[in-house]
Formats: structure tokens, C-alpha cells, sequence
């Protein structure tokens, strides 16, 4: 039976990539029944994408979308750096599909904000032809990655990620990923928003932060290359979703986040 939700959100799933788990991502849309979905970025990789290589999966992942919509289910499709070139018709809408560049809704009384959030990536603003070699790079290692992982099993050991190694590695050291999470917060508490949705940083992550402006939540739905996650809000909580564990990690009650903000990201783990 499809579980009743009333959003969810997905990001930077990179259709039209080696990388995409695109099976994966059909077998959850299909376990879910929600009012509205969300794909917040770098739905389609407008960057990589290869005319040959367009495999029968990915071509299912819109198809279970467009029965979805004439279910009459709201689709979002709010832009990204990988898919930018949809932001030239923002703010178009076709019955139930909205293009748009950022979104606002009231959600039981509160404000939520949706963007993808490559606004804040220093690489993209200013040297974007490196941002785009190293989207080639990253589907060379996925390539790699996947090989590797064909040897590994049958050797017996678990699957690794390398990519996902390499630049968390990389990103720490620099600090980009906190930099980016409490840069949106930030933002997000000065325009008055109660939570602040991204993607882009690949980072699935619920997590509570407050400073002398106010407090605010913040939500990442992280990816469908590595981490294969989603956010899903029921109307009352927003909660995690992991595809390869097949658990939902819930967030804590308001009150919870916002005291532990500065030394925990607290989930809780639910059945």
C-alpha cells in the first residue's frame, strides 16, 4: 500500500547519467502517495547529458511523473545549476507542472523555502568552467566506482563509495558544506522563513539552528546517485528518507533541534 504524504522532495536525482539510480527512484515514487512533489534542482543533467545514452529507466522515471500529475498530483520542478537552462522560462506552469527558479509555501502554519542552493557555491559564481570539468570528473569515478564495486562483491566485501569519499574529504577540508548550511540558514532567518530547503551539496541532512536573529530548520534531500534519499512531510513532520536502508529518519521536536543546533544534528530513527 502507498504511504499518504502530503510533500515530497527530491533533488539532484541527474537524469541522462551513468550515475542516476533511476530503477531505484520509480520503486520509491511508487510507494508513496503525496499531494505534491518537489524536485529541487538537478532534476535533469543538462550538463553531461549525452544523446546516446538515454536508457529505457530514466525515460520511466518521467513517465511515473506525468501519471502522477494526471492523478493529480502538483509537480515542481524548481531549477539547478545542471539543469539552468530551464531557468530562462521560470515561472511557467502546464496544468500541474510549475518550473520555477525558488518556492514559498505555508505548511501547517509555517514557512517553508525551497531552492536548490547553488547560489552559494563560490565555484559556480565565479569559475563555472571548472564546476563543469569536475561534473565530468565525478561521472569518470562513478564509472569507476561502479567496476570496482562489480570486483568488490564478488570477493566478498561491501560496496564503497569513492566519489562520495573523495569529496567529503575535499569539502571538509574546506569547510564548504557547514559554510553552505549555515549561509542558507541565515538567510533564511533574516527573510523571516521557518525552515529552508536545499539540494545541490549532495548532503541529505535535517538540522535545527538559532542566532540572536531567531531560529530556523534546515533540510537537505540530498541525492540519487550516492545516497539515494528524499524528504517527505507528512502534513505534521518533515522526515528523511533512505532508499538502501528503507528507513525514515524523522526529525526531533522543534525545540530539540534548535537547543542541540551548535553541537548535534539529532534524527531520530523510526520503523
Amino acid at each position: 500500500m502507498k504511504r499518504k504524504l502530503d510533500t515530497v522532495v527530491i533533488s539532484d536525482v541527474h537524469l541522462g547519467t551513468v550515475g542516476c539510480h533511476a530503477v531505484e527512484l520509480v520503486q520509491y515514487l511508487n510507494s508513496v502517495d503525496p499531494e505534491r512533489v518537489i524536485l529541487n534542482g538537478d532534476f535533469i543533467d543538462m550538463w553531461n547529458f549525452r544523446k546516446y545514452y538515454w536508457p529505457e529507466a530514466h525515460m520511466h522515471v518521467i513517465r511515473t511523473l506525468i501519471t502522477m500529475m494526471t492523478n493529480g498530483v502538483d509537480i515542481y520542478y524548481l531549477t539547478g545549476n545542471h539543469d539552468e537552462t530551464l531557468r530562462k522560462i521560470s515561472s511557467l506552469q502546464l496544468g500541474p507542472l510549475f518550473i520555477q527558479n525558488k518556492l514559498v509555501l505555508e505548511l501547517n502554519g509555517e514557512k517553508v523555502w525551497f531552492f536548490h542552493g547553488d547560489i552559494f557555491d563560490v565555484t559556480m559564481k565565479y569559475s563555472k568552467w571548472i564546476a563543469k570539468l569536475g561534473g565530468h570528473g565525478y561521472e569518470l569515478l562513478i564509472l569507476l566506482n561502479r567496476w570496482i564495486n562489480n570486483v568488490s562483491v564478488k570477493l566478498g566485501y561491501g560496496k564503497l563509495s569513492l566519489s562520495k569519499k573523495i569529496k567529503d574529504s575535499v569539502k571538509t577540508a574546506v569547510s564548504f558544506i557547514d559554510d553552505f548550511e549555515i549561509t542558507a540558514m541565515e538567510l533564511a532567518i533574516d527573510e523571516g522563513y521557518d525552515y529552508v530547503v536545499c539540494g545541490h551539496i549532495h548532503q541529505p541532512k535535517i538540522r535545527g539552528y538559532e542566532n540572536e536573529k531567531g531560529s530556523v530548520i534546515y533540510l537537505n534531500s540530498g541525492d540519487w546517485i550516492e545516497n539515494l534519499t528524499a524528504l517527505e512531510y507528512d502534513g505534521q513532520e518533515w522526515s528523511l528518507y533512505k532508499y538502501e536502508e528503507d528507513i525514515i529518519l524523522q526529525e526531533s521536536p522543534r525545540i530539540n533541534h534548535l537547543m542541540q543546533s551548535y553541537t548535534t544534528n539529532k534524527k531520530v530513527m523510526i520503523g
